[in-house]
């Protein structure tokens, strides 16, 4: 049985090598992933450049891509076989709510999924200091699930672990995603030659839907796992926008304006 393992920090990280170690356990561990960080490049597909797969160990590869691209490179080049599984991670620091759309170790396992192959993201909360094993421990018990009952189609799971001890983990949380609120994103200064620059920074100030959030399971002491589809329609929605149709077909047709709020009288 084979596991693709890959990440978006980088084939040095450790946290992608107590991954690794971890599922040999389980089947044969095939390890390709980006010669550098490669984080929050989210979907990111190398089209610009050739790439270059270097061979490290024995079925062990690094790219100068992205995630997407290892994991591209692994399942169409690489592997004798597709893998059982494909595995992103030990990422440093969560991938909470919106995080899903930038991170790049979440879209390693969305391009797994849409690959065809079961796929899941393993982040560890964290800042200086990271509890890889306890990472790399419910990563395994969930790759031992996945391959036992397997996943819906077009469905992978991001998986969050809280900062602490093994022992001290208050239990599995599965969970949608949240929303979060940031405080001051867009950071201003001068550099020394008095030209301005920009840093995309700010701090995390709120969440929104609270009720079975993955930022409420880690605030609890729980790892929360997310299940994420790879359609992002919005079906129920689907009807009403379909009355667009003839007003976007025929340009004689008007829409009648819809009555401002209060709040937006006031704006």
């Amino acid at each position: 049985m084979r596991i693709l393992v890959t990440n978006d920090d980088g084939i040095d990280s450790p946290g992608l090598t107590i991954l690794a170690d971890a599922l040999k356990a389980i089947g044969e561990v095939w390890v390709v992933a980006p010669d550098r960080e490669r984080t929050a490049v989210a979907h990111a597909v190398t089209l610009h450049k050739p790439l270059r797969l270097h061979r490290l160990a024995p079925r062990t590869f690094s790219v100068n891509g992205t995630p997407v691209d290892c994991v591209n490179l692994a399942l169409l080049k690489v592997l004798p076989k597709p893998p059982a599984i494909v595995v992103s991670g030990i990422n440093k620091g969560v991938n909470l709510g919106d995080d899903v759309l930038y991170s790049g170790t979440v879209s390693a396992a969305m391009e797994g999924a849409i690959l065809g192959i079961p796929s899941i993201a393993v982040s560890q909360e964290g800042r200086e200091t990271f509890r890889f094993p306890v990472a790399a421990d419910y990563a395994a018990r969930i790759v031992r699930l996945v391959l036992e009952q397997g996943l819906p189609d077009e469905t992978l799971l991001n998986v969050n672990v809280p900062n602490r001890a093994l022992r001290s983990i208050k239990g599995v949380r599965v969970t949608c995603l949240s929303r979060r609120r940031f405080d001051n994103p867009i950071i201003e200064k001068l550099d020394p030659h008095g030209r301005k620059y920009f840093w995309i920074a700010g701090t995390r100030v709120s969440w929104s839907r609270s009720q079975n959030a993955d930022h409420e399971a880690l605030e609890e002491g729980r790892v929360s796992v997310t299940p994420i589809h790879l359609d992002c329609t919005n079906y129920a929605v689907l009807d009403h926008f379909r009355a667009w149709e003839p007003m976007i077909q025929d340009k004689s047709v008007r829409a009648k304006p819809r009555a401002r709020s209060a709040s937006q009288r006031k704006g």
